[in-house]
């Protein structure tokens, strides 16, 4: 009988450590996420952004995260109207910055940008460029129709913004549908700027700053002498699903402070008043 009362003793002893040690767990467990952050994990944000913006950003990232060590951010680069419908689709996204008003506003539309945390940033041109030995005589929209040019690379006009100013051109210079034959459709419009470069297209439209940033293409062509283009401007605001929303406004802000507007002037964007 003593050995079975010691063996119920220690049982009881046991369970009374177990139902201990439970209760300890739970109490760590019913911690909200931010017990990442006290183990050293950086925030991350996710910035879905026009393929133009692409250099400008990646070397803005690299001064905000040496500054803000608490912070990773994540680069989407695409086309403004395929970033447009990931966001719709509830693709993971924090911040949104796109090349034309148009994709931004259906997203505001849809309650799905923050409308006190958005706005327009910059501005940019349009510009035709061809290869830098290219002997092609071309100084205009109008020289496109000649025989030595053979294929035009175009943004598509549905969801590349520079692809729809450059359908506003040329169709204000009388020759879009005559034009239909050469032109080569491309993803986004850094994929023009890979064709002309690599002479797989004899002329494209770009962006100035896309055109800035390689030494394998000349500009022949500023599209803001064109009648009836409109005005290319970039807006930027924060994803109204964001769960990272203080990093997320920290960001946005930065984006219109002085040394990121000194980095976007380098790149050769136009700047709007903050």
């Amino acid at each position: 009988m003593k050995r079975v009362g010691q063996a119920i003793a220690a049982g009881v002893l046991l369970l009374g450590l177990a139902a201990c040690s439970a209760g300890q767990t739970g109490s760590q467990g019913g911690k909200p996420d931010s017990s990442r952050e006290e183990n050293g994990k950086a925030a991350e944000l996710t910035v879905s952004a026009a393929a133009s913006l692409k250099d400008a950003l990646e070397e803005i990232g690299r001064r905000y995260e040496s500054a803000n060590s608490g912070v990773k951010l994540l680069y989407n680069f695409g086309s403004s109207g395929t970033l447009q419908k990931q966001i719709e689709q509830g693709a993971p996204a924090d911040l949104f910055i796109s090349a034309g008003v148009p994709q931004m506003k259906a997203l505001q539309d849809k309650q799905l940008i923050d409308k006190d945390h958005s706005g327009v940033l910059l501005t940019n041109e349009l510009v035709l460029i061809v290869p830098g030995d290219s002997p092609a005589s071309i100084a205009g929209p109008e020289d496109l129709l000649k025989e030595p040019v053979k294929k035009i690379a175009v943004g598509e006009p549905k969801t590349v913004p520079a692809g729809s100013y450059t359908q506003e051109v040329l169709n204000g210079a009388g020759i879009w549908d005559k034009l239909q034959p050469k032109i080569v459709w491309t993803k986004d419009v850094r994929q023009v700027l890979a064709y002309v470069e690599s002479g797989n297209a004899d002329a494209g439209f770009v962006y100035k700053t896309d055109a800035l940033a390689s030494s394998k293409v000349k500009t022949v062509y500023t599209a803001k002498e064109a009648a009836g283009i409109s005005s290319i401007e970039y807006p930027a605001g924060i994803v109204s699903g964001t769960k990272q929303t203080v990093e997320a406004r920290k960001f946005y802000e930065y984006l219109s402070g002085a040394e990121a507007r000194d980095i976007f002037t380098r790149y050769g964007f136009g700047l709007k008043s903050p």
